[in-house]
This record gives C-alpha cells, structure tokens and sequence, in this order.
C-alpha cells in the first residue's frame, strides 16, 4: 500500500549514486537516505555506452532506468529492507553532440574547449521507484560559457576537477568561473534537480 495513502512517509530512500553532490541535495531537502552503491563486480560504466543516433535527452533517460533497474537487483540481491530507491544521469549536450565523461587530461580539454564561448544544455534525469510504482523526470538547463583560453582550460584539468564529470566540468567548482549564464536549475546542472526531485519524492509519500 501506498504510505502516502496511510499517512506515513518513508523512513528514507536509498541513493543510487556515489555522487557526493546528489547526497548534499538530499540533505537540502531533508531527506534521510542511505547509500546504495554497486558491488566491484558490476560493470556500471559500461550502462553509460551512448548508442548510434541516439538524442541526448533520450540517452539520459535510458541510462537513469538502467541504473535504477541495477539498483533494484543489488536491493534485492542484499536482502536490503523495503525503500524507494532514486537514481539520476546527467549528460552535457553540444547539439546532438553527448559529452560524457573525459576519458583523460587530454579529452578534457577538447570538450571544454569546444564549450569556449557557446551555449551547451546539461540534462539531469531522475527516476525513483517504489514499491511497483516508478517516476521520473527530466531537467533541462542552458549554460553559456565565456570565451576561454588554452591556458585557463590546462589550469583547470590540471586540478583534476574535470575527470569524472559529464562536460568535463563541474559548475559548483573552479568551473563556475567560466559561465555567463544559466537557464534552468542550478541544482540539475549539479546532478540532482532539486524541484523534480522533491515531486517525485512526494509522490511515494515523503513529507516535505
């Protein structure tokens, strides 16, 4: 049954990410949550594979559903107590164009070089399953970044901040320097958009 229905919200949700970001967002929102990360044996990186011709929006919705689908075998391959679990992806897109993660230094500075001076959108999907229900949403942001040179865009690999991040860029970072404007959720750029979040969170009956 519906906790929501019963007037009792869930005592937490699980966090399918190992983003230390997504788990300062839940915090934000005051929701307790407990981690549950893949086992060393799962290949989580090979979910992220982008297939030919695929839409950025359409891939980070995919790869969110997979992650949840992961998500919910190791809760039941653990024995783990009844909870929602929530997953999110987030991508950075130039056109049709996905930027992922850097594979090194080098990748790095090539998509940060080609976001120099344009305007790219980040998407966060998120999707939370509970019980047998699941729900999901999509956040969509612009930024634009300023004309950057080579040597900021080495200053700022050289950090290491870049490696691990879609766009080869976190925004709550060194990288903040280099945006003129955004358009859309600042948390979403982050990893965990915080307004759809909140939704999906109240409808498997958190209280917030």
């Amino acid at each position: 049954m519906n906790p929501a229905r019963m007037g009792r919200s869930p005592e937490f949700v699980y966090l399918a990410s190992q983003s230390p970001r997504r788990a300062q967002l839940l915090d934000q929102l005051g929701v307790p949550h407990r981690l549950l990360l893949a086992d060393a044996q799962e290949d989580a990186e090979s979910l992220e594979a982008a297939l030919p011709g695929e839409s950025p929006s359409a891939y980070v919705q995919r790869v969110t559903a997979l992650k949840l689908d992961a998500a919910l075998a190791r809760q039941a391959r653990r024995g783990l107590p009844a909870a929602p679990v929530l997953c999110a992806d987030t991508t950075v897109a130039l056109g049709r164009s996905i930027l992922g993660k850097p594979a090194d230094g080098a990748d790095a500075r090539r998509m940060l070089a080609s976001l120099a001076g344009r305007t790219h959108r980040v998407l966060t999907a998120v999707a939370l399953q509970h019980g047998r229900r699941r729900h999901a949403a999509l956040s969509v942001s612009r930024v634009r970044f300023a004309p950057v040179g080579r040597a900021r865009i080495a200053a700022y690999v050289a950090t290491g901040e870049p490696l691990g991040k879609a766009g080869a860029y976190a925004i709550q970072g060194r990288a903040a320097g280099f945006v003129e404007h955004i358009s859309g959720s600042h948390s979403g750029i982050m990893g965990l958009p915080m307004y759809e979040t909140a939704e999906l969170l109240r409808q498997a009956g958190f209280e917030l």
